[in-house]
């Protein structure tokens, strides 16, 4: 997301220059594609390259949560329940499933019945049981680790007397029976209870792979990581290595007549990792060899984009993208200075968001914003600015703030950031207009750990952390809940994600209530009010939202990016070779 995903590493996320950015995927609603030259008629054949940085974080789908490996799944070797379209303006469309879905009970119940046409690489049905035991493998939180864990917190299954799930997970059987009552399956239909709504589920089995299926007899646990056995149009040739690559052929098993959206058209598909990106955008803008047949899962570094701008060829190859992915400043509201809301208002008011997106590559890699909710996401308002201050902050403004409240200037404050020779720079031009509204800030670049770091007890008495995140999907529900939900993240030891320790009663009450809206506007509006009140209550800074920058060789045709899948990476389902 992301940590590149989600925090640990924003998604993960130095998400913006990382190819391996975690991603955590957004979903349609918010977001749209962009499309390369259209090119002569698609036609089957040839081989498809991936040049990437690597190493490869996983292929297991219950253990995948970076945005670029997502949407390679999603299209390449593991079929969902539903799925996103292909092209310009992605709907949400039955794949696994025979239509997108059907809820009941306020949203704490959710049915699908499968197809009885999709096969796995050996040939045997894709059956119910197989998604079953697919989502029932997240629960064995100490072998399968890394992947999203909503399930765990909503699926009805009683929780132990330290808070984590009754049930195991399917390795030691413990609470089997607790996981049989809240997923059922009758004949290939089946059906999943929540112990809370999740009007949204339908999306989120769309966007994520880990309510995908799995078979039970290939499955090896934690020794899976690495391994797939497939049921979409390809699979592996031999084994993969996550720091060199692998190669993808036809799954003979698959059958496009089943499959509407995967149109499959490489023969082959060569993953190369291990390729710095600043190497691999070269490459591409080179467009040598086997490189007119190539892509990249990642997005183009900022040093390379004056490269790029200066090749005409390159650009005429270039595909560009707002992601939902957010770079933001969170005050500790558990330091002395933070627990007033005029202090962080002015911190607010004095942030220079211009400043920030310059030294981070400019307007090609960051846009300002002033909401989590970003612009790619339908709970994102365009007119939002908490305070009124302009981009460039309003240093003036925000120490009348100070003044106004009987500080005593300078306020002296401590800033946390996630230490890389870019952030150096963005928070030193950060730094300006603080010091500028009366305030006093002393940086504290981190290295190590950096989010178990600032979410330790110890990081209490700092005033302000930076961190970065990324929708999982297109909905509000993917950003407030795990970013500032008390009741989910703190504990006696850590804030989790809750990096500030924010614990808003008024908020959290907010957060329920949109959690059981079934009209998917009205509770995208609902989600984009709560992040207006936390903003003006100054539990978060937001910075600036990312933009990526897609290369492709010049063979390379039908190339786009689809925002559901992913986070904003290139969509495999259309790309076809010209030679």
């Amino acid at each position: 997301m992301m940590r590149t995903r989600k925090g640990v590493t924003g998604l993960a996320l130095g998400a913006v220059v990382a190819l391996a950015a975690a991603a955590c995927s957004s979903s349609g609603g918010g977001g749209g594609s962009a499309t390369s030259s259209a090119g002569a008629a698609p036609k089957k054949g040839g081989t498809l390259y991936i040049l990437n940085l690597g190493p490869q974080q996983g292929l297991d789908p219950q253990m995948t949560y970076v945005g670029a490996d997502l949407a390679f799944a999603a299209r390449a070797y593991s079929r969902s329940l539903v799925t996103y379209t292909a092209g310009d303006n992605p709907q949400m469309v039955p794949d696994l499933a025979t239509d997108t879905g059907q809820l009941s009970d306020g949203g704490k119940t959710w049915k699908f019945t499968l197809i009885d046409t999709a096969k796995w690489q050996d040939g045997q049905p894709v059956k119910c049981e197989d998604v079953k035991y697919g989502i029932s493998r997240t629960f064995a939180t100490d072998l399968i680790t890394n992947g999203p864990t909503y399930i765990l917190n909503f699926l009805d299954v009683p929780s132990d007397a330290d808070g984590s799930s009754a049930y195991k997970g399917p390795y030691t059987g413990k609470g089997q029976e607790l996981y049989d009552k809240a997923v059922t399956c009758e004949g290939q239909t089946l059906t999943l209870h929540f112990k809370k709504p999740w009007t949204d589920f339908n999306i989120a089995t769309a966007s994520l792979s880990a309510y995908s299926a799995f078979r039970k007899d290939k499955d090896k646990a934690d020794k899976s990581l690495h391994e797939v056995f497939s049921d979409g149009p390809y699979m592996l040739e031999g084994t993969f290595d996550p720091a060199k690559g692998g190669t993808w052929v036809r799954n003979p098993n698959w059958d496009e007549s089943t499959d509407k959206v995967r149109k499959a058209y490489p023969d082959k598909i060569v993953d190369m990792e291990g390729i710095q990106p600043e190497q691999v955008y070269q490459r591409l803008i080179a467009d040598g060899g086997q490189d007119k047949n190539a892509i990249s899962l990642g997005n183009a570094p900022p040093s390379i984009l004056p490269q790029v701008a200066a090749n005409p060829s390159a650009q005429a190859r270039t595909i560009k993208t707002d992601a939902p992915y957010i770079d933001y400043v969170q005050p500790y509201v558990t330091s002395d200075n933070m627990k007033d809301p005029k202090v962080r208002q002015a911190l607010a008011m004095a942030t220079n968001r211009d400043a920030y997106v310059t030294a981070n590559g400019g307007k090609d890699v960051f846009t300002p914003t002033f909401g989590m909710c970003v612009a790619v996401l339908p709970c994102y308002d365009k007119d939002f600015n908490p305070f009124g201050a302009p981009t460039a902050g309003d240093p003036v403004a925000a120490k009348k703030v100070l003044q106004d409240a009987g500080k005593t200037l300078p306020v002296n404050v401590t800033v946390v950031y996630r230490k890389t020779a870019t952030r150096d720079n963005s928070f030193a031009a950060l730094k300006q207009t603080w010091d500028q509204a009366g305030f006093n800030v002393t940086l504290e670049g981190v290295t190590d750990k950096y989010y178990r770091t600032i979410s330790g007890v110890a990081y209490k008495n700092r005033d302000a952390a930076y961190a970065s995140w990324g929708a999982d999907w297109a909905s509000g529900s993917t950003v407030i809940p795990p970013l500032f939900d008390s009741r989910v993240n703190l504990s006696a030891t850590s804030s989790n994600q809750d990096y500030g320790w924010y614990d808003n009663p008024e908020v959290n009450k907010a957060m329920d209530e949109a959690y059981g809206i079934s009209d998917a506007n009205a509770r995208e509006k609902a989600w984009g009010k709560i992040d207006q009140m936390i903003a003006k209550d100054g539990g978060v800074i937001p910075l600036a939202s990312q933009k990526f920058t897609f290369v492709t060789g010049s063979s390379v045709q039908g190339a786009h990016i689809n925002l559901p899948l992913g986070g904003g990476y290139l969509d495999l389902a259309t790309i076809s070779l010209k030679s």
